[in-house]
């Protein structure tokens, strides 16, 4: 008895230090990549939000303006990092982007209860994501890059922070230029959180934003993903008013922010490069080597 105990208790151990080096190897690989040049893109309550930019080689803002790239990270509207996108801004920043990853506001539960009234967890996450899109366009002659040729996105909830940023007319931060639209040409979308029950709040249900003008958008989902489901409900909303700017693709077998790892990253970001060639917004091809693996996204 004493000896299956004893046996017992080492595979515990063992189990537990193997998933402890599973979190500690996803986290490094969710922050593989350089840290970007760092930007307060405003001060609120004396917390700076901050973002990091990538710029191309050689680049020369007095003499080129090329497109711009603003990512946003996941993480429940709670946590996440900008790290989570460094990989894909240096890439993008290789390839000719100007790109940045930003941070936002970030509230636990008990944080969130605190906020005034007409404030939630997800409003203030908008309303930062809005001023960072609105600085990055202002800085755009310092930074070398077109303000009229934008492009942005994000992963689960930053995904979901993206879109509403851009198509949401409000929740607008009172100290920033209404002179400066959000608008994007183009959306990066990797499995964004389309929440289902947003309809209890109109300010961030994406499913009161939808226009069928939507910039061309690609999307990154795999097909065990729980998130998906809000996804195909605003899919189809689109689809109804007669959009036809979305491509959407599905990694087979896989679940939510697969595309955090390897091969997934490496497929996600040669099939974000082709769309952003499709739209003018880059030129050549992708200069990442498709994984040995074979893995393919399927179009739908």
């Amino acid at each position: 008895m004493k000896r299956s105990f004893s046996i017992f208790v080492v595979i515990m151990l063992v189990s537990v230090v193997s998933l402890q080096a599973v979190e500690k190897g996803t986290s490094k690989r969710m922050e593989e990549g350089p840290a970007g040049k760092s930007y307060v893109y405003k001060q609120l309550a004396g917390q700076p939000r901050d973002m990091e930019i990538y710029f191309p080689p050689n680049h020369d803002p007095a003499k080129s303006k090329v497109p711009g790239l603003i990512m946003f990270h996941g993480g429940g509207w709670s946590g996440g990092s900008l790290s989570q996108f460094r990989t894909a801004c240096s890439y993008f920043a290789s390839r000719g982007l100007v790109a940045a990853t930003a941070s936002y506001r970030m509230l636990s539960s008990a944080e969130s209860k605190q906020l005034p009234d007409g404030q939630t967890r997800k409003r203030v996450c908008i309303t930062d994501a809005k001023s960072a899109i609105r600085w990055f366009k202002q800085h755009a002659d310092e930074l070398g890059m077109d303000p009229q040729r934008i492009i942005t996105g994000g992963g689960s909830a930053g995904g979901h922070i993206s879109a509403l940023a851009t198509m949401n007319p409000g929740l607008n931060d009172p100290a920033d230029s209404k002179d400066i639209n959000t608008s994007v040409v183009a959306y990066l979308w990797f499995n964004p959180a389309f929440a289902i029950d947003d309809d209890k709040d109109s300010e961030i249900d994406i499913l009161r934003h939808l226009k069928a003008d939507l910039p061309p958008a690609i999307v990154f989902f795999g097909d065990k993903d729980k998130w998906k489901e809000g996804w195909d409900v605003a899919h189809a909303k689109w689809q109804s008013l007669g959009t036809k700017s979305i491509d959407l693709r599905i990694a087979p077998g896989q679940s939510h922010s697969f595309f955090n790892k390897d091969p997934w990253r490496t497929v996600t970001l040669i099939a974000a490069d082709r769309f952003l060639v499709k739209q003018g917004l880059l030129k050549g091809e992708p200069t990442l080597v498709p994984p040995v693996s074979g893995k393919k996204l399927v179009a739908e």
